[in-house]
């Protein structure tokens, strides 16, 4: 290997960019391992930053999967496990996930706008800042839940088991629990 004030300025320059692009971290000796987006739905899998826009992908089992920054705009989840998944800031954009199991999950600052989570399992889940925009919530379960500043304008409540898992939502429930 090159030594010298050239060779060191080019491994310092190289390991910025690496940093930069996030394929390392500061400080890390080795390259951190990128998602494979191609890998096969499973419990545990890595679809962190991938896109899964459209698909189908229903009655899959994902649970403890690690869907960070990933989309699933339009997709299918119906009937999906997704318990316990870290998915900060996943996008489940008009995502149709009725009967979806999100128990225990991980997902702050997610975005379910316009998402259809009828009978959607969401104990225990940390919902922090999660944007409800729109979403169908009919007759989920929200006992448990994390929901600081979660934001559910417009969002159908009408039947959803709250937080304290004992109220029950009145039907026309729109953007709160009634």
């Amino acid at each position: 290997m090159r030594s010298g004030p050239n060779a060191i300025r080019l491994r310092a320059l190289v390991r910025c960019a690496l940093v930069a692009a996030g394929l390392i971290a500061w400080g890390a000796a080795a390259p951190v391992a990128l998602a494979a987006c191609t890998d096969p739905a499973g419990p545990g899998v890595n679809w962190q930053r991938c896109i899964f826009d459209g698909l189908e992908l229903h009655d899959i089992d994902l649970s403890g999967a690690r869907l960070r920054d990933a989309s699933f705009f339009r997709a299918d989840l119906s009937r999906s496990d997704l318990s316990g998944i870290s998915g900060f800031k996943v996008k489940f954009v008009n995502t149709t996930m009725s009967e979806v199991k999100l128990y225990n999950a991980k997902l702050s600052e997610a975005d379910f706008s316009k998402a259809d989570l009828t009978g959607a399992s969401l104990a225990k889940a940390d919902l922090r800042r999660v944007r409800f925009f729109g979403a169908t919530l009919r007759n989920a379960d929200l006992t448990g839940a994390r929901l600081t500043g979660a934001d559910f304008t417009r969002a159908d409540l009408s039947g959803a088991t709250w937080t304290d898992g004992k109220r029950i939502c009145a039907e026309g429930s729109l953007g709160r629990c009634n």
